[in-house]
């Protein structure tokens, strides 16, 4: 069926040349399958099989995401499966069991790199097209294209300018990621480092997994708090992280002491921006960045139909934030959007989600 499909997409391809190398996506005709079938379109354009996969389904950052992979089928009559398993140590075992199923492309955030790595790989290997996001400094072996929000070394500096500000540079500060193998909240991580080594007198006490979850990051910033009051800035890097750390504030009695930044959305940590527990968080829209994987993959495998590879200059995603694409340096297939948002009390209204 795999080779059927790619048979039908060059021949549209070879008659659509100018249209595809535009790089503008995917039209309304293309459609896609979370089944064996496939699901024709008008007969316009190439029907693919897409996968996308989160690092876990049941947090709000990916419910997110899952949104915009529904917008993204309901604009465009597709039919692109959206789905993962709830515990991020099972995503591996998730993906492994889509290749037993025949799929022309999966779009992956990988939750721990190094159990996925040799699952992408065989998806490689079977003719996959593999899309990653948040993965930039993951071996670009096991990818085809990685698409970035933003430039992951820019995101932790911009916390960690923050914290300084709010701190007067002097102080002890803690981090908080996902998962210690999580490759985007380790590189902010190591750009805020970097940046407080340079800038400030603020000394790290250390970084801390937190499994995405908000009762241990919650746990942690109260037992770490109370062993060590000198704390006075948190730097979280999951979705749900700041939100927890702020509980453990305010319960403490700490709000407007300790400075708290890091990534988050409105839904989860609002009420802490409200109060002032939480200085700022920043986000890019789950569900653009849903969106931006599918259309990168489908720009992909249009390319390879006509018989050609991306041209990342002239690629451009429906997505917002991803208009216009940077690939990395000295690492060409990871694309760089320009995504990044910064919420404060003032503007927090305009992302409501």
């Amino acid at each position: 069926m795999k080779n059927f499909k790619r048979i039908f997409a060059l021949g549209a391809a070879v008659m659509m040349t100018a249209t595809l190398f535009a790089g503008c996506g995917p039209s309304n005709s293309n459609d896609g399958g979370n089944s064996g079938d496939d699901n024709q379109g008008d007969g316009d354009g190439a029907t693919y099989k897409i996968a996308v996969v989160p690092k876990m389904t049941n947090i709000g950052w990916f419910q997110r995401m899952e949104e915009g992979v529904k917008a993204y089928n309901a604009d465009n009559g597709t039919d692109y499966l959206y789905g993962g398993s709830t515990e991020g140590a099972d995503q591996a075992s998730y993906v492994e069991g889509l290749l037993a199923e025949d799929w022309d492309a999966i779009c992956v955030v990988p939750f721990d790199s190094q159990s996925l790595a040799p699952v992408l790989q065989k998806a490689k290997e079977a003719g996959v097209v593999v899309i990653t996001h948040e993965a930039a400094s993951m071996d670009p072996q096991y990818f085809d294209y990685d698409i970035e929000a933003f430039v992951n070394a820019d995101y932790g500096t911009n916390f960690a300018k923050q914290l300084v500000e709010l701190t007067n540079g002097e102080g002890t500060y803690i981090q908080f990621v996902g998962d210690l193998n999580s490759v985007s909240h380790n590189e902010w991580c190591d750009a805020a480092d970097a940046y407080f080594a340079e800038n400030s007198n603020m000394v790290k006490l250390g970084r801390y997994e937190t499994g995405d979850q908000t009762t241990s990051s919650y746990n942690q910033t109260k037992e770490l708090l109370t062993a060590h009051p000198e704390i006075n800035a948190i730097e979280g890097s999951a979705s749900t992280d700041v939100a927890g750390a702020a509980q453990a504030v305010s319960e403490l009695g700490l709000s407007g002491q300790v400075a708290i930044v890091g990534t988050s959305m409105t839904t989860i940590c609002g009420n802490y921006i409200e109060d002032g527990t939480i200085a700022s968080f920043s986000v890019w829209d789950p569900a653009e960045a849903g969106k931006a994987m599918i259309e990168l993959a489908i720009a992909v495998l249009d390319a390879r139909a006509a018989g050609g590879e991306l041209d990342v200059a002239s690629t451009s995603l429906a997505a917002v934030g991803y208009e216009s694409l940077t690939a990395g340096e000295g690492t060409p297939t990871v694309l760089y959007g320009n995504a990044r948002v910064d919420v404060t009390k003032d503007n927090m209204a305009n992302y409501n989600f």
